[in-house]
C-alpha cells in the first residue's frame, strides 16, 4: 500500500484573498455588476424621464390653461364674433416681437462712443422719421382707394419688422453699417402699425364693449405679449444677441399671417367721412391745408384732449432717448445706466398698467378733467426730478409718463366715442394717432439735440409740454365744428 505523498508548494492550492479573482472570475463579476448598473441606470433613466415627461406636462398644461385664460378674455362680450379678439391675439403677438427686438438691442448704443451714437441716432431718425411724417397724412386715403388696405397695412409693417429682424441679427454679429438703419427702421414700422390698428379697431368694435374698453384689452394683451417676447428673447439671448432677434423675426412672420386673417370688415369704409365730411376715398391728396380744416372740425373736447395728450407723447419720445444718453454720459454716481434705465423702463410700464386700471372705473370724473388733471401732475413730477435729480425721481417721472400716456389716450378714446359720429369715428382714430407719433418724433428729436444736462434737458422739456397745454387751453376758443354731413 503506498503512502501519497505531501502536495509539493507548487501543487499545493493557494488561499484566496481578498480581491483576488480567478481567472473567469473578474470578467463574471464585473459583467454582473455592469448588468447591475445598467439596470440601475436604466431605472434611473425611466424615473427621469418620467419626471422630465411629467414635467412637461406641466408646463404643457399650464401652457395651454394660460392660452385658453387669455382666448376667453380676448373673446369676452362678444368680442370673438366681430374679429376684435384675433386684433386682440395679433396685438400680443406684435408686442412680444417689439419686446424682443428690445432686448436684443439693449446693448447696442452702449457699445458705442456718445457723440457718435447720438449722431448717429439724430441722422437715422431724421431720415427715416420725417418721410413718416410727412407722409402720414396720405397714407388714409391712399390706402381707402384699394380693397383689403388696412389688413395689407398691418401685415405690412408687420413683415417689414421681421425682415429687419433678421438683417439686424447678421447686423449685431458682424457690427455692420445697417445696424442703426434696420433699427430704427423697425421703430417707424411700429409706429406705422399703432397708427393702422387706431383704425381697425372701431370697426372691430362690439356692441356691449366701449371703445376705452377694447383699447385697455389692448394694452393688457400688450403687456402680456411683452412679458412672454422679453422672456423668450432673454433666455435666446444666452446663446447670443442674434439668436434672441431671429425669435423676433419668427415671430413677426406669426403675426403678418395673423394680419392678413382678420375679418373682411377691417377693410370696409361703408358709408364713413372724414372728419371735415369728405366721403372716404375721395379725399384729395393734395392739400395740405386739410390738416388745420381737420383741427378745426373736431369737437371742442376732442380737439382740447388731444392736444394734452402729445404732451404725454413729447414727454415719452424725449425720455426714452435722452436717458438713453445721459446714462451713459453722467451716470448717477453708485448706479449702473442699463440697472436705472432699466428702473425707469419697469416704472413706466406699471404706470401704463395703472393708467388702464383708473381709465375703465365706472365712477370717473369727466374725460377732460381727468386728462388736466394727470398733465398737471406729470408736470409737477418733472419739476420735482428737476430740482432732486436723483433715481427715485427718475423712477417718480417715468411713472407719472407711463400713467399719462395710457390714462390721457383713454381719456381722449371716450371723447371720441361720446363726441364724434359713427361714420367718422375710425378716420378720427387714424388721423390722430398719426398726430400722436409725430410728437412722439418731436420729443425724441429734443431728447437727442438738447445738452446732457438733467436740469437743462428736464427743464426744456417742460416747457415744451406747458406749451402743448397753453395750445390746448387756446383751441377752446375755435369754436366748435361744423355739422358733418351724412351720407
Amino acid at each position: 500500500m503506498s503512502v501519497p505523498h505531501p502536495p509539493t508548494p507548487e501543487q499545493e492550492p493557494r488561499p484566496s484573498r481578498p480581491g483576488r479573482r480567478g481567472p473567469r472570475e473578474g470578467p463574471a463579476r464585473f459583467g454582473a455588476s455592469a448588468r447591475k448598473v445598467g439596470k440601475g441606470g436604466a431605472a434611473s433613466a425611466r424615473a427621469v424621464g418620467r419626471g422630465g415627461a411629467a414635467s412637461a406636462r406641466a408646463v404643457g398644461r399650464g401652457g395651454r390653461a394660460a392660452g385658453q385664460h387669455f382666448r376667453r378674455f380676448a373673446s369676452a362680450d362678444g368680442a370673438g364674433d366681430t374679429g376684435l379678439a384675433r386684433l386682440t391675439e395679433m396685438h400680443a403677438v406684435t408686442v412680444a416681437g417689439d419686446a424682443a427686438v428690445t432686448v436684443s438691442l439693449a446693448g447696442t448704443i452702449f457699445a458705442m462712443p456718445t457723440d457718435e451714437a447720438r449722431g448717429r441716432v439724430a441722422l437715422f431718425l431724421l431720415l427715416t422719421m420725417a418721410p413718416f411724417v410727412l407722409l402720414a397724412p396720405l397714407i388714409g386715403p391712399l390706402l381707402d382707394r384699394f380693397r383689403h388696405g388696412r389688413r395689407w397695412a398691418l401685415g405690412t409693417t408687420l413683415a417689414l419688422r421681421g425682415f429687419l429682424a433678421w438683417v439686424l441679427a447678421s447686423a449685431v454679429v458682424e457690427d455692420s453699417a445697417w445696424l442703426f438703419p434696420a433699427a430704427l427702421g423697425c421703430l417707424v414700422a411700429s409706429r406705422s402699425y399703432t397708427v393702422a390698428r387706431a383704425a381697425a379697431v372701431p370697426r372691430l368694435l362690439p356692441r356691449d364693449i366701449t371703445l376705452v374698453s377694447a383699447n385697455a384689452r389692448l394694452n393688457i394683451s400688450g403687456i402680456v405679449g411683452m412679458t412672454l417676447g422679453g422672456g423668450l428673447a432673454g433666455a435666446a439671448s444666452q446663446v447670443g444677441p442674434e439668436w434672441s432677434l431671429r425669435v423676433a423675426f419668427v415671430i413677426f412672420v406669426i403675426a403678418t399671417v395673423m394680419s392678413i386673417r382678420l375679418p373682411d370688415r377691417v377693410d370696409s369704409t361703408l358709408g364713413e367721412v372724414d372728419v371735415d365730411g369728405t366721403p372716404v376715398g375721395r379725399e384729395p391728396l393734395d392739400q395740405p391745408e386739410r390738416g388745420a380744416r381737420r383741427m378745426r372740425a373736431l369737437p371742442v373736447p376732442v380737439r382740447y384732449v388731444l392736444w394734452l395728450t402729445t404732451g404725454a407723447r413729447l414727454l415719452s419720445g424725449f425720455l426714452t432717448l435722452f436717458l438713453l444718453f445721459l446714462m451713459r454720459e453722467h451716470p448717477i454716481p453708485g448706479w449702473s445706466g442699463p440697472l436705472v434705465l432699466g428702473l425707469v423702463v419697469a416704472a413706466a410700464g406699471v404706470g401704463n398698467a395703472l393708467g388702464s386700471l383708473i381709465g375703465n372705473r365706472k365712477d370717473n370724473p369727466a374725460p377732460e378733467a381727468m386728462a388736466t388733471v394727470i398733465a398737471f401732475v406729470a408736470v409737477a413730477v418733472v419739476i420735482v426730478t428737476i430740482l432732486l435729480y436723483s433715481v427715485w425721481t427718475l423712477i417718480l417721472v417715468g411713472l407719472a409718463a407711463g400713467v399719462y400716456g395710457q390714462l390721457a389716450k383713454l381719456c381722449l378714446d371716450a371723447l371720441v366715442q361720446r363726441d364724434v359720429a359713427d361714420m367718422t369715428r375710425a378716420r378720427v382714430f387714424s388721423w390722430s394717432e398719426t398726430i400722436l407719433q409725430a410728437f412722439w418724433v418731436v420729443g425724441g428729436t429734443i431728447g437727442i439735440l438738447v445738452p446732457l444736462e438733467p436740469a437743462l434737458g428736464f427743464s426744456i422739456i417742460t416747457l415744451v409740454i406747458v406749451l402743448a397745454g397753453l395750445v390746448a387751453v387756446r383751441s377752446r376758443r375755435l369754436g366748435g365744428p361744423r355739422r358733418v354731413p351724412v351720407g
